[in-house]
């Protein structure tokens, strides 16, 4: 029998309106599943159920006083444990936090409670979100919930799995190199990637760069609209979320949802294995040519073509390690035992760029950017897999190599996430069916500048064409194995950085 957790968002938000759900009964049924499985996964890593429990009432009392609601009144949401949220414990995943619990909800939290949702726990991430293997020294690890002895990806790990395994309806995260994309294609969720400033942050130490941006996750492409449709507006704390004389120059929140609809047989698809140059497994290149095999006829036009991504990696390379630079460097020279090898990695790294790197750097992604508004002159989306393998055991800190061949860096497995990262363009990564490994398999559609109505409409319109499909649709977790599985936390190593 179906319990309300296992409910889409917009299916709970819908029967909570009509007064057939009570906010109550659905908190309890996520927190009775958190209970149930979370040992076994180890995705959410701090409750708030004493306050969920009094907004979940509060809630209820709204409905039957027939109060306007919002958008996500009465769904318990996860909070990525990157994201402040008042009296709730946030960690960033480091020991120098460790105990921190902030007096404010950061921004984006804010602008959820107010839109009704229900903020209940904390879901785990790796050590300020870097790397892709969510894995820290506070927390430990999160398993993978189709095997919890593989990566559950990151650095949105924690509200992945916890999507997966129906402990809450929606998530927030966030992404710079696909920390919302990645953990939705290891675990066979949905993780969109905005346009830069159309959810804003006032946290960013560089406020002009897009590369990090705060998004959505969900279950289902109508479920990431909906919470979508509730974070998009406007902040003037943030430089990108832009506004002229005081109007919205992003399209109205409200046109996110209901789902975007489009006529595939209009638009031209592009697809591609690996932009040209992303070290991108053989594995997953033959799953996806079997994926862009099956979604090329939906479109008017299809061929294989891909944007140039001459010097992307070298670009993200310095961009990313300045940010580093800005955020932790004082970390690293006070308190480096309390500094994990990636955070020391990005540091020492950007430690030895110079200026002229840096502007090389900036010149070389402005050029990649100009040439992508050329490729989107020519077709209106672009499919490629969501990430470069098949998920591998968390043990390992990264892949070091793909089929032999050495990655450039620790990150550098998360190419084909950085590419669109660099150019600012909208992202989603959907989940289409399992691997020859059994693992979720995640294929991303990347939209023009600003495209993310068109983005999530074709994401939205891919999902439906195979739901029914029992080898390309959304694959689900065997959560009776988890529910008898060993406390993920207990296993070698688990706790640590590597």
């Amino acid at each position: 029998m179906t319990e309300p957790c296992d409910l889409t968002a917009v299916e709970a938000r819908r029967l909570i309106g009509q007064r057939k759900l009570s906010p109550v009964e659905l908190l309890e049924s996520c927190l009775k599943r958190i209970g149930e499985v979370n040992h076994a996964v180890n995705a959410v890593v701090a409750l708030d159920e004493t306050r969920a429990r009094a907004a979940a009432k509060e809630a209820e009392a709204a409905v039957m006083r027939g109060d306007e609601l919002g958008p996500l009144h009465g769904l318990p949401i996860g909070i990525k444990d990157l994201e402040e949220t008042e009296g709730l414990r946030t960690t960033y995943g480091s020991p120098i936090f460790r105990d921190f619990i902030p007096d404010a909800d950061c921004g984006m939290v804010a602008n959820l409670r107010d839109n009704g949702a229900i903020i209940t726990g904390k879901t785990n991430t790796p050590e300020f979100g870097a790397g892709a293997n969510t894995r820290n020294a506070v927390y430990g690890v999160t398993g993978n919930p189709f095997d919890p002895m593989k990566s559950a990806a990151g650095s949105s790990g924690g509200s992945g799995v916890a999507l997966a395994t129906n402990m809450f309806p929606i998530c927030s995260g966030s992404d710079t190199g696909g920390s919302l994309r990645n953990p939705a294609a290891f675990n066979g969720i949905v993780g969109y990637r905005p346009s830069p400033g159309l959810v804003p942050s006032e946290k960013r130490a560089h406020g002009w760069s897009g590369l990090p941006v705060l998004g959505p996750m969900a279950r289902n492409v109508p479920d990431v609209c909906l919470l979508l449709s509730a974070m998009a507006s406007d902040d003037g704390r943030d430089p990108l979320a832009y506004t002229l004389h005081d109007g919205y120059v992003r399209e109205e929140p409200s046109l996110y949802f209901p789902v975007p609809r489009y006529d595939l047989a209009s638009l031209r698809l592009a697809f591609s294995p690996d932009f040209g140059m992303a070290p991108t497994e053989n594995h997953i290149r033959e799953i996806f040519a079997d994926r862009a095999g099956a979604i090329a006829p939906m479109f008017g036009a299809a061929e294989a073509a891909h944007p140039d991504c001459t010097g992307g990696d070298e670009a993200f390379e310095v961009l990313r390690a300045a940010g580093f630079l800005t955020s932790h460097l004082e970390k690293c020279r006070t308190r480096p035992q309390d500094v994990g090898p990636n955070v020391r990695a990005n540091v020492e790294e950007g430690l030895r760029y110079s200026l002229e790197d840096y502007a090389r750097a900036a010149a070389a992604q402005t050029k990649m950017y100009r040439a992508w508004q050329g490729f989107f002159a020519a077709h209106d989306v672009l499919i490629t897999p969501a990430i470069t393998v098949s998920p591998r055991p968390w043990k390992e800190l990264y892949p070091a190599e793909i089929d032999g061949k050495p990655t450039r860096t620790y990150f550098h497995w998360l190419a084909l996430a950085y590419y669109p990262t660099l150019c600012g363009h909208p992202a989603i990564s959907i989940p289409m069916g399992l691997d020859r490994n059994g693992m979720p398999f995640g294929l991303q559609v990347v939209g023009p500048r600003g495209g993310d109505r068109l983005v999530l409409g074709v994401a939205a319109a891919i999902e439906e064409a195979f739901a029914g499909d029992p080898l390309r649709c959304r694959p689900v977790p065997d959560l009776a194995k988890l529910r008898a599985a060993k406390p993920v936390k207990e296993m070698p190593g688990a706790v640590g950085w590597g």
